[in-house]
Formats: structure tokens, sequence, C-alpha cells
């Protein structure tokens, strides 16, 4: 059956399949730069455009010719053995290129040799990384983290010591959380932290899983920052403290000690991302140091996952443009029966798919969604800069309120939604996407990870609706809503984008509506967030991309007023526009109404019941 289908598609042979291919969106991340969230006011006068666009160009040939072709050999995973970790073919010579291209560096401190480019720049970096090979980039990602992390709360001695060769690339890091018994409830981590006695090191015990990236070969050496508790340490998230744990001891002189300070002792055999090796890590007596204060470690931490969970957003863009642009080449190709309204391609025996109406809505819906979610992550990078360049306490605490806002949409919403476009990736290629040689299937694997990690849809959710709008009684969803309303009525003019601007102004007030409605409800039922959070996180996530591609409409009516060079790319913004507010927006009434149900529909049943009697 799998032959005759394939020759009827007009391939030949059993095991012929379709390369994948990648072509970074210079053009549209310009676009966004230039035109919609206008980075250049924010940039300092330091940071010169044709530099930065230098930048951007050079990067997409870096993840268009050196990571894409070594994307699809990566589900072959990686061969763990006593002594070391075999990562799948090029890899490593594709991490050398990126230390030698200075990619790692991009947005470290020139203090500890990095370059000082904003961390929008970095953004721009990582989606094309993570579009052309997210499971590669993973290895540099975390290593990002793990700087930021220092950065923010390492002692000058560990900065000075180990920064600079993790800035450059020459050494990796990783973050170490989870235990056998500590998922996401890390509060019962049993790792445990005992004075050398030197004043200095610490005797890191226990064994942490589910370590990415946890051991290579690529650099010689892998610093990992790990959670572990001090003798004295009180119980629950209070009692942890951070501790960095080198791969080898490093010597007075920078040299490295040849006997390992710590080991991988197995990976894990995944569903997905197989060419990241997800590591077992053991550590037993593992010298490390105390990064800042004890008892301190889950704040400090916080420094990590966060940068950790805008990535994982990025991861998701990243998905669902690879799994699109597989998809619009194929339904431009494939050849399957006739347009409703008559033969398009007169000359051959049939039209391609891309013709039909329903391939239309799911292609449309992709790129509705990939536009809208690059424009989110270019907006909340900036925001990130921003907080970095902040001038007084009170400019800071107002970026710092909008990062922490937007941060659980960002990680929870560009997961999900990225699922969702990745499967209609599959279902454009109709059985052809179900066979493993077309690679589309791989995209879901590796997309299915994204809804997991650094904190569940769930977690995310809660932190979103629970933390992020609850303890602060609403007032940075407030602040946001009301720079969406302030938007839209600055733009009260534009009769094209009207329709679309009140649309979004509706949103944005029921979105503080639905807020305020659960914060009294959760009051009296302490279920109700828990509850609700989930459907609140999607409204959340619809109603900022209406706030995207309102941004966007404008945009390119001015500049189509101006009679621009490619007016077509600015039309298919504005239809692209139209579809997402008549196709997805409307999905807001449903969580509206699902996100205030009773939480009794979720309680009543017991446990017994969930069964059928077998």
């Amino acid at each position: 059956m799998l032959s005759t289908l394939r020759n009827v598609s007009g391939i030949a042979g059993p095991r012929a399949m379709r390369s994948m291919t990648y072509k970074a969106p210079v053009r549209d991340v310009k676009f966004i730069f230039d035109e919609v969230v206008n980075v250049w006011k924010t940039f300092p006068d330091t940071v010169a455009q044709d530099t930065v666009e230098i930048i951007i160009k050079e990067m997409a040939k870096f993840a268009e010719n050196t990571l894409n072709p070594i994307y699809q050999v990566g589900d072959e995973g990686c061969k763990w053995s006593p002594t070391k970790i075999d990562t799948p073919p090029k890899w490593n010579e594709a991490y050398k290129a990126y230390c030698e291209a200075g990619w790692p560096s991009l947005p470290a401190p020139e203090e500890y040799g990095g370059q000082g480019f904003p961390l929008t720049v970095d953004a721009v970096k990582k989606e094309f990384c993570a579009a052309a090979n997210w499971t590669w980039y993973m290895y540099p990602m975390l290593s990002h983290g793990a700087v930021e992390c220092l950065l923010a709360h390492g002692i000058k001695e560990l900065k000075d010591r180990f920064l600079p060769k993790m800035t450059s690339g020459e050494w990796t890091g990783t973050m170490c959380l989870t235990e056998p018994q500590a998922g996401s409830d890390l509060g019962v981590v049993k790792s445990t932290a005992k004075p050398s006695g030197d004043g200095k090191t610490y005797k890191i015990s226990g064994t942490k899983i589910f370590i990415s990236c946890g051991d290579h070969q690529w650099t010689s050496n892998i610093i990992h920052l790990v959670l572990a508790r001090l003798p004295d340490a009180p119980s629950g998230t209070k009692g942890i403290s951070l501790f960095l744990v080198p791969k080898y001891k490093v010597k007075d002189d920078g040299s490295l000690e040849t006997k390992p300070n710590c080991a991988c002792v197995g990976i894990e055999h995944k569903m997905g991302i197989k060419g990241s090796a997800t590591c077992v890590m053991s550590f037993e007596d593992s010298e490390g140091y105390l990064v800042g204060k004890p008892n301190n470690g889950m704040r400090e931490m916080f420094a990590f996952m966060n940068a950790a969970r805008l990535t994982v957003g990025i991861q998701g863009l990243g998905h669902a443009e690879l799994s699109y642009q597989q998809a619009l080449g194929y339904a431009r190709e494939r050849l399957s029966g006739r347009a409703p309204t008559g033969a398009v391609a007169k000359d051959k025996m049939a039209d391609p798919i891309i013709v039909h109406p329903d391939v239309r809505r799911m292609l449309l819906k992709m790129k509705s969604f990939t536009e809208a979610a690059r424009c989110f992550i270019y907006h909340t990078s900036l925001i990130e800069d921003k907080c970095r360049w902040a001038k007084d306490e009170k400019e800071l605490h107002k970026a710092e309120g909008e990062l922490g806002l937007l941060t659980p949409i960002i990680k929870a919403f560009l997961s999900e939604t990225s699922f969702e476009i990745c499967n209609d990736g599959i279902q454009i290629y109709g059985g052809h996407g179900f066979i493993k040689e077309w690679g589309l299937e791989q995209i879901v694997r590796d997309c299915r990870i994204s809804m997991l990690y650094e904190g569940t849809t769930g977690i995310q959710s809660f932190d979103l609706l629970g933390r992020k709008i609850m303890m602060n009684k609403g007032k940075d969803l407030v602040l946001f809503a009301n720079q969406i309303l302030t938007f839209c009525q600055m733009n009260m003019g534009n009769v094209q984008v009207l329709p679309h601007i009140l649309q979004t102004m509706k949103l944005a007030t029921e979105w503080v509506e639905i807020a305020g409605g659960l914060m009294m409800a959760a009051q009296k039922d302490p279920n109700v967030l828990q509850s609700a959070a989930v459907d609140f996180m999607y409204y959340s996530g619809y109603t900022v991309f209406a706030y995207m591609w309102i941004r966007m409409e404008v945009a390119a009516t001015k500049a189509l007023a101006a009679k621009p060079a490619d007016p077509e790319f600015y039309q298919a913004k504005l239809q692209t526009a139209d579809f997402f507010f008549s196709r997805m927006v409307p999905r807001t009434k449903a969580y509206a109404t699902s996100c205030r149900a009773p939480t009794k529909v979720l309680t009543q049943m017991k446990d017994s019941s969930f069964d059928l009697g077998y």
C-alpha cells in the first residue's frame, strides 16, 4: 500500500523522500523590528542598525546551511557508554562553527568576553536556530540560561572564574533540578550539600534526572547548576540552595582535573528531541560552590528558568514555522482533485491542493499563528532589554511586571498552539505526513515536550492566574490591558483596521473582567483558580495575539499608503489578519465560558467513579 501511495503521488521507490528545507524569515523580522515594535527607539545609540541587519543575515545563513541539513539525522539519537556520550553525526562540528562565529557571546556583557548586543537581537538567533534544528540548539541554549543566572546571582569570584569560558562557548552549562521524587514539586528535593571545611566549597550528593544536554564531548567542561539542601536547611522550597558543580574541577591556574567530578549514569529513551542527551546525573561528594545566598536557590534558579521558559516559547514558534514551510511547499506541489470553482491547472491531471479551501484554512491558521507568535516574541524580548536598561526603579518595576505577566503566556500558549499547528502540517501532507521519511512526524514528536518541561501547561497557567494576576490584585494585567486599549484608541481613525480594533478592545476589556470575577470567586472556592487556569491562559493568548495583529495591520496600512516596493507582503498581512479575526478569535467565546464554569463539574465525581468497573 505504501509503495502504491507513493507511486500515485509521482514519487518513485518505496524509500523516496522529500528533503526538508528551511528559509529564515528575515523579511518578516525586519518588518517587526522596523515597523511594528520599532526596536531602534529602545536600543542604545551604540547598537548600529546596519550591524544588526548583517548579524541577522549571517545568522540566517548559519541556520539554513549548517543547522537545518542535520536536523533529521538528530532523530538517530545519542549513544551512552560509561565513559562518553556520542551525539548525532556532524552536530559537534556545527557547534564548533557556532562558537567560531561568535554566536554564544552575542548578548553577554563585554566584561566577560561578550559582545553586549540586545537580547532582542539574540532572540532572532534563537528563533532561526530553533526552527532550523531545535534539538541541536538545546545545547547552547541551556548555556545561555546558566550565564544569565550567574550574572544575576553569582558572586564575583565565580563570575570571573567561569563566565568567560561559558560566554565563549568553550564550556557549556545545564540546570539540575529534577529528582526521581521531585518533578514539578521541587520542595521535596533530597540532594544534599555539606561544607567541605575549606570555607569555599561544598560536597554535593544526590541524583538528578531529565537533565537536558547533561553530558557530551563537545566541550572540555560542563558547568552544572544544582539545587541541593544545606545540613540545617528548613523544609520545602525555602530550604533549597543553588550550587555550581563543574564536570571537571578547575585548578587555580585555570587547567582542569582529569577525573570527572560528577557522572552521567544513563540517558533517557524519548519520544522526541532524541539528539539531546537527557541524562541521569550522579553527584557523589562532588565539589561545588554556593552561587548566591544560602536557602535562596529557588529564587536564584528562576533567572535560569524564566530565560528557559521564554526560549521554550521560541521553540514553539520554531517548530510551527518549520512545519508551515514544509506544508506550504507540499501544498503547492501535490496534485489532487479540482478546485470547487473549476480546474486551475488545466494542463495537469489535477490541481495543486493549495486551491482547496480546507487546505487553505490550515495554511492560514499556520501562517496567522507563526507571524503573531514572532511579533509576540520580539515584543517580549524588547521588554527584557528594557529591564536591563531601566533608568530607575519605577521603570524597572513596570518592565518586570509586564515581563512576568507575559512569560507564562509565551511558554504555555505558544507551546500548546504550536503543537496544534505542527499537527496541521501532517494533516496537509495526508498519509505522507504519517510516514517517517517525510519528516513532519519528527517535528510533532520534537514539539510535544514543549508542553511539559520548564513547567507544564497547567503549572504555567496557574502561575499566570494565581501568581502573576491574583497575588498582585491584577495590577500588571490592568496595565497591559490599558496598553492595548490605548493603542486601539490612538488608531481608531484607521478605517481599514477599525473592525479588528473594536474586537481587540472588547477582548482586552473582557480579559480584565474575567480575571476580576475569578479572583472574587476564588475567595469563596479554593478550586476556582486551578479549575479555570488553562482556559484563562488560552483566552489570554488569543487576546495578546489580537493585539499583535492589529499592530501589524496598522503598520501594513501605513506602508501601503506610502506605495512600497513589495506591496504584496503588506497586503498578505492584512489578509492573514482577516483570517485570524474571523476564524481564530471566535475561540475566545468558548474559553470565556468554560473558565467561568462551576468547579463542581470537576470535583463532584468520586475517584472510584472515573473507571467503568474494570
